[in-house]
């Protein structure tokens, strides 16, 4: 994403691709990490989860609110709105951090 926000050009349109190859891998993965040990709740957590994308409907308009600035910090507004994403995949790092230190304690290691 830094690569998208900072890099002109194709190069930036290259790593907004990359990006795109990633997100496909995370949502599963997520979804795994999140129902894992949930029991007979599973269903009930599932859909949840399922419904939770719809908040991804929410990133377009904002993006677009703020290409409408023009030029932000010196950098074209269309680089720059890609801080909103990037804001999302460091939250979903750290989900993925605290659940993977979680259980490793819980694991005795």
């Amino acid at each position: 994403m830094l690569g998208t926000i900072l890099i002109q050009g194709m190069g930036g349109l290259y790593c907004l691709m990359v990006t795109s190859a990633f997100m496909s891998l995370m949502f599963p993965t997520i979804y795994g990490i999140a129902l894992e040990g949930v029991g007979d709740d599973a269903t009930l957590g599932a859909a949840g989860l399922v419904m939770a994308i719809v908040g991804g409907a929410l990133m377009p308009p904002l993006q677009g609110a703020m290409i409408d600035l023009g030029v932000v910090a010196g950098m074209p507004a269309v680089n720059f709105s890609f801080v909103l994403p990037l804001i999302s995949f460091i939250v979903i790092a750290v989900y993925g951090y605290r659940c993977q230190l979680h259980a490793k304690i819980e694991s005795g290691r």
